[in-house]
């Protein structure tokens, strides 16, 4: 099999390892494992990033909790999607403008200020139990900011380390991701649980301050990254300006190829947001037990990272991504269907260690294949199809398990078992036509 060849506008190459040139001065080229953390930039950049991402995990636990305890809707769970996924779709074109023409350092730390004041206001609102579409319009916020936060924080990361070991990069990148899922919801579901337990008005609030309280230590590990993105020539923000992200995508089809996957996959083959229904009237586990299942999928995708981070990069990148897909489908069937707890965990683990091999492969080749003075754009378009699928694919399995539920006057858990197990056979659908629509991603060979 023939690898697929990359295009000419690549960024540069690699700096030798030890040579001055390289970012910090650091040998980080080096095929050890751990020697990217040798830079100084990245280090704080990856310390950063679990801090904060450990509260955003918390918040998010917390969130889905309070309002179905609140409301006892499916609807209300798939809102929260939908509310995070509007300001995407609205603000994505702008979002990759300002991350190509700013300073990409300080959009993040301006944004991450922005959604610290968001969890505050959800701190108040759940201490004064005030109605809960204020909740919905701090999401709202919060997810404005995340918009803009994302496109810079996407294209900044390639300007911390050698492109030689990016993959490796974004292996450890994602892994604080999975590290802060695995703690993160069960310190919340911990935190909520003492809190009811002493009969506190509400429980999720101090969560929410948490969350507040670590975005805001973030700002302090990003503002000790030396590395800065200077843009040579801005570009006026015009309509043409704007659409570069989405152009370079369509006229890449590997690009396209991947991102719709994940999209459509994820879409479909979402069952997170159904977790609080499963913990409380499936699997009978409260709170606690949510916060287990909601760090099951992190476990097993942080077990993939050191898997991959001990071994060679990968060969056959685009079969291993189209088959992690598929064997993701087909645990999501297993899940729906369980109603034992200890196998609804390994059907979660297993869903989470597959799509970490997604994931390296989505994250590496579309900054890799992407001019860094395009960087910024593409990443917002790339941010919009995650978004699309994590919060689009929250209220399609929240409404579609409404829908097959109360409406059809069957039970909730009814509906919440169609919506996953539909999902899973939808993903596996999804693979067999991205597979033929874009042969491309089966020959792309080497992931380096």
């Amino acid at each position: 099999m023939q690898e697929a060849e990359l295009p000419e506008n690549l960024p540069p190459p690699p700096v030798p390892a030890g040579d001055p040139a390289a970012p910090n001065g650091f040998a980080e080229a080096s095929d050890h494992p751990y020697a990217i953390f040798r830079n100084r930039d990245f280090t704080f950049y990856l310390l950063g990033r679990l801090v904060a991402l450990l509260g955003q995990q918390m918040f998010a636990m917390a969130v889905s909790w309070e309002l179905y305890e609140r409301t006892g809707s499916a609807l209300a769970l798939g809102l929260v999607g939908l509310t995070q996924m509007v300001p995407m779709l609205l603000f994505t074109l702008p979002a990759g403008h300002v991350a190509d023409n700013f300073n990409r350092k300080r959009v993040v730390m301006w944004m991450t200020v922005v959604l610290a004041m968001s969890s505050a206001g959800v701190a108040v609102i759940s201490v004064l139990q005030a109605p809960v579409y204020w909740i919905y319009l701090c999401l709202f916020v919060g997810g404005t900011a995340r918009t803009f936060m994302w496109a810079a924080n996407a294209a900044f990361l390639p300007a911390l380390v050698d492109r030689k070991v990016f993959p490796r990069a974004v292996n450890w990148n994602v892994s604080v991701f999975y590290l802060s899922s695995i703690i993160g919801p069960a310190t919340a579901g911990g935190i909520i649980a003492w809190m009811a337990g002493h009969h506190s008005a509400s429980p999720a609030a101090p969560v929410y301050a948490i969350n507040a309280l670590t975005s805001l230590a973030f700002c302090g590990f990003i503002s000790r990254v030396r590395r800065q993105h200077t843009v040579a020539v801005k570009e006026p923000m015009t309509l043409q300006a704007l659409l570069t992200g989405f152009k370079f995508v369509y006229a890449s089809k590997i690009i396209l190829g991947i991102l719709s996957l994940d999209m459509f996959a994820v879409l479909l083959g979402g069952a997170t947001a159904l977790l609080p229904i499963y913990a409380k009237d499936i699997l009978f586990v409260g709170p606690g037990g949510l916060g287990v299942l909601q760090a099951a999928m992190p476990m097993g995708s942080l077990l993939c990272v050191f898997i991959l981070n001990h071994r060679p990069p990968l060969q056959k990148a685009g079969r291993a991504m189209l088959l992690a897909v598929t064997v993701f489908g087909l645990a999501t069937i297993g899940f729906g269907f369980s109603t034992w707890f200890w196998f609804s965990i390994l059907m979660l683990f297993t869903c989470g260690a597959v799509d970490n091999v997604s994931v390296v492969v989505r994250h590496t080749l579309v900054q890799m294949l992407t001019p860094d003075d395009k960087r910024g754009r593409v990443s917002a378009v790339n941010n919009l199809f995650i978004t699309t699928s994590n919060d689009l694919g929250g209220f399609e399995s929240g409404t579609v398990a409404q829908i097959f539920g109360p409406t059809m006057g069957h039970t909730m858990v009814a509906g919440a078992v169609i919506s996953v197990v539909s999902g899973g056979i939808g993903t596996i659908l999804v693979v067999g036509a991205v597979a033929l629509i874009w042969p491309e991603i089966r020959r792309y060979g080497k992931l380096a």
